[in-house]
């Protein structure tokens, strides 16, 4: 005899009872019912309903006021199994009678196309699943164990369970099922595989027959210390608590149906003296079992009087531990009252004549909303499911050895997903009593400045953790590394981006200063031989160099070395557009003038020879547009650059992935190989007309140091394009710079530091006679450059010279 099916049998007939003597509800109409006993058999039940549904009831209780009609089964109630309501529905779907369940959970049952008929007063395992996967998630219990039961019920919830599990980052380590029949042996494999076990959570979707024979083989083996994670099937059940002699489930946390209270249910509950009048054998069985006595006793049993009182009893029939469940049956009950009331039509008295079809009972049902007299609102959804609300109840031992159920918090399945499940300011015991929260994971959480790989062969939940790479960090709440912005970069730790360190060629920094003083230190030795050219202007040296442009080539040097301070200092939008435009057209001026100079000598001694008539095209006149043509075409050259795509500060983060160089982009390459390109093609021009004039007259021939000062600047500029293309960040700057002052030194020292030899240390040499020595014709043909070079020239070609003998 199951005491807890007599418990929801007498809740149906206390609501029954109780809608029999309202006369608000189904005024005039009295409800009858029938019982069946399944006997925890599937078949019993299905042959049950087939019974019903075929009106061959056999009739279990007289009724004293006979139906003045015949009576027709209109729902039925049950199962409360989910297997059973599996088998049962699909059977009653066709005939269009409703069955109404009041524990039966699997989500199964909300399929409408296999089940058209059920509805069902708990809430579908479908939410149970969801809630359960959630709380195991916030306790952040990652690798867990799953038991279930073998049945509908076990292996659907379980299912969805595993589901939701997986999208949330859970894993099972094992998942194994079992049925209350199956032989000790599987009994006892899953026991082994418990104990090798690393999670230290169990998640289960048992029936309480399931709970209790594993709470029997775990309390014989003596395996305890694990979290236990329950369904509603059996966390609140008194019944499984008092088998539990270990405590094995001590701690264990879980999903309920919320509490309820029907007033008035648990006095007719435990008024059974009326069950006995019946004289029915079911009765007069369920009797004996509850006193622990008989009726027909012999000698050295307990007689049963008929008159026992229970309040001296204590067993599962009168915990009412159950009322949830029983509160379920009542609503049940009273759905199939309103769904009556509506189709006949009653207001104060009903319409009999109206031919009850259960195919309306099922249309009314689907759309019925009433409140309970306890204020709790009763409808289905399109599913035929109520709305999902649990409690979550925690296992908290007391100190007399019994077991209270906590609730520790809420689940609604109404409410948005971030704030579906809260937990109450209520202290939980959780399993070996421990006042943490216990562990379950396959890996610990990676520290922040790691990420996770995952193990070969194994879940996503057991991984190692690897140090991210440069650049790239993670904290505490991601499980991957990311990449830093362009601006900043990764700390030792890789927990934190930084932002990165700026360079460029400053003032303050060593190499900055050297260069600087290396550029002001030219300038004034420039300045100095400017001066000094310009004290002894009118001696035969500096006026058979003419002077004209060696004065204009010194500005020009001076620009030089002064131009190359653009380079240092942060970059900024007209600094990288001088710094280009400034270097190319100050070479090309000194270029330029170089150029001018090598031509004059060429020229001058061509024109010693007779007939020559060529000094008449390269005048002083012509010699200063010929510079400034050159330098107007370098001008042209930077202007388009300028116009089309001019330089521009760039901050360049590719090159080095720690700091940022902070540089000057082209912004055009043509433009400014275009200015390289052409102050290197004077240069090489330069160099070829001193090299044919290298072996003129030694006194005056200036053109082997221009030839020595060409060979240097070519020299440096071809060795500055690999050594730009391969310096990184700011020491290309700093090569530039040096490509800039080592020309520029080569062009000071080759062709004014020997001049200003002479002038300052060996000043007997600067004479005319001494210039004239051997080559006075040279002297001649320079000199006469100065406005009377035509009949100096004269004067000087009447006499004879080796020259002219050659």
């Amino acid at each position: 005899v199951s005491f807890r099916d007599f418990q929801f049998a007498q809740a149906m007939r206390f609501a029954i009872t109780e809608i029999n003597n309202r006369s608000d509800l189904l005024p005039g109409i009295s409800l009858g019912y029938k019982l069946y006993d399944s006997c925890g058999s599937i078949l019993h039940g299905v042959r049950g309903a087939l019974s019903l549904a075929n009106g061959n009831e056999e009739v279990l209780v007289s009724s004293e006021t006979p139906c003045t009609r015949s009576a027709q089964v209109q729902a039925i109630l049950g199962e409360t199994s989910s297997s059973a309501c599996v088998a049962i529905a699909p059977v009653l779907g066709p005939f269009h009678l409703p069955l109404i369940s009041h524990f039966a959970t699997c989500a199964c049952l909300s399929d409408k196309v296999k089940y058209p008929s059920f509805f069902r007063t708990i809430p579908s395992d479908l939410y149970q699943s969801r809630a359960l996967a959630q709380l195991v998630k916030h306790f952040g219990w990652t690798w867990v164990g799953a038991i279930r039961t073998n049945d509908d019920y076990g292996n659907n919830g379980m299912a969805t369970f595993a589901e939701t599990a997986q999208k949330l980052g859970i894993c099972l380590e094992y998942s194994v099922s079992f049925f209350r029949a199956d032989p000790p042996e599987k009994i006892l494999n899953i026991i082994k595989r418990i104990r090798q076990s690393v999670s230290k959570v169990i998640v289960t979707f048992l029936t309480p027959n399931e709970v209790a024979v594993l709470i029997t083989a775990l309390s014989e083996h003596n395996v305890t210390g694990y979290q236990w994670v329950g369904t509603e099937a059996w966390i609140f059940d008194s019944k499984i608590m008092a088998m539990d002699k270990k405590h094995i489930l001590d701690g264990a946390i879980g999903l309920s149906i919320p509490k309820a209270y029907v007033s008035g249910m648990e006095e007719f509950m435990m008024d059974v003296r009326s069950l006995n009048t019946s004289g029915n054998q079911l009765f007069t069985e369920f009797w004996e079992e509850l006193f622990n006595c008989e009726f027909n006793a012999e000698t050295y049993h307990k007689r049963c009087t008929g008159t026992e009182d229970l309040s001296q009893v204590d067993n599962s029939f009168t915990d009412m531990s159950l009322m949830p469940i029983f509160n379920n049956v009542y609503k049940g009950v009273y759905a199939v009252a309103y769904a009556l009331h509506k189709i006949l039509k009653c207001n104060k008295t009903c319409q009999t004549d109206v031919n009850l079809d259960p195919h309306m009972i099922l249309q009314h049902l689907k759309n019925i909303h009433f409140q309970t007299k306890e204020g709790e609102e009763v409808y289905f959804n399109e599913n035929g499911d109520p709305t999902a609300k649990y409690e979550i109840i925690n296992w908290q031992p007391t100190a007399q050895g019994t077991v209270d159920f906590v609730t520790v918090g809420l689940y609604d399945a109404s409410l948005p997903a971030d704030r579906q499940l809260t937990l109450q300011n209520v202290s939980i015991y959780w399993a070996q009593n421990s006042k943490q929260v216990p562990i379950s994971v396959c890996s610990s959480a990676c520290s922040p400045g790691t990420r996770k790989v995952l193990q070969k062969g194994k879940p996503v939940c057991c991984y190692d953790c690897v140090l991210c790479a440069e650049g790239e960090i993670s904290n505490s709440t991601s499980t991957t590394c990311v990449q830093c912005p362009p601006d900043f970069w990764s700390n030792v730790q890789r927990d934190t981006c930084v932002r990165k360190e700026t360079e460029f060629l400053s003032y303050e920094e060593i190499m900055g200063a050297l260069l600087t003083a290396a550029s002001l230190f030219g300038t004034c030795m420039t300045c100095v031989v400017a001066c000094i050219f310009f004290r002894y202007r009118k001696t035969p040296i500096v006026r058979a160099n003419n002077s004209e442009l060696s004065f204009l080539l010194l500005f020009s040097l001076s620009l030089c070395f002064l131009c190359s301070l653009t380079f240092i200092g942060r970059p900024s939008e007209w600094s990288c557009m001088l710094r280009h435009t400034a270097f190319g057209i100050t070479f090309v001026l000194c270029i330029s003038c170089v150029l001018g100079k090598t031509i004059v000598v060429l020229m001058a001694f061509r024109a010693t020879l007779p007939g020559s008539n060529v000094m008449k095209w390269f005048g002083p006149l012509q010699q200063k547009l010929s510079v400034v043509g050159f330098t107007l075409i370098q001008v042209l050259i930077c202007v388009l650059w300028l116009t089309i795509s001019p330089p521009f500060p760039f901050k360049n983060v590719k090159q080095f992935t720690h700091k940022i160089i902070i540089e000057c982009a082209m912004g055009s390459d043509i433009g400014f190989w275009a200015v390289l390109g052409y102050i290197g093609l004077l240069a090489l021009l330069c160099f070829v007309l001193a090299f044919f004039a290298r072996k003129l007259p030694d006194n005056l021939n200036e053109a082997k140091f221009i030839t020595f000062s060409m060979l240097i600047f070519c020299t440096v500029w071809i060795t500055f394009i690999p050594a730009y293309v391969s310096s990184p960040g700011k020491f290309s700057v700093a090569v530039e710079i040096f490509a800039i002052l080592a020309s520029s030194f080569g062009l000071l020292f080759c062709i004014f530091i020997p001049k200003c030899y002479i002038i300052l240390l060996k000043p007997e040499k600067n004479t005319k006679k001494n210039i004239s020595k051997d080559g006075d014709v040279t002297l001649g043909a320079i000199l006469s450059f100065h406005s009377s070079w035509i009949n100096t020239l004269h004067s000087y070609t009447q006499k004879p010279n080796p020259l002219q003998c050659t």
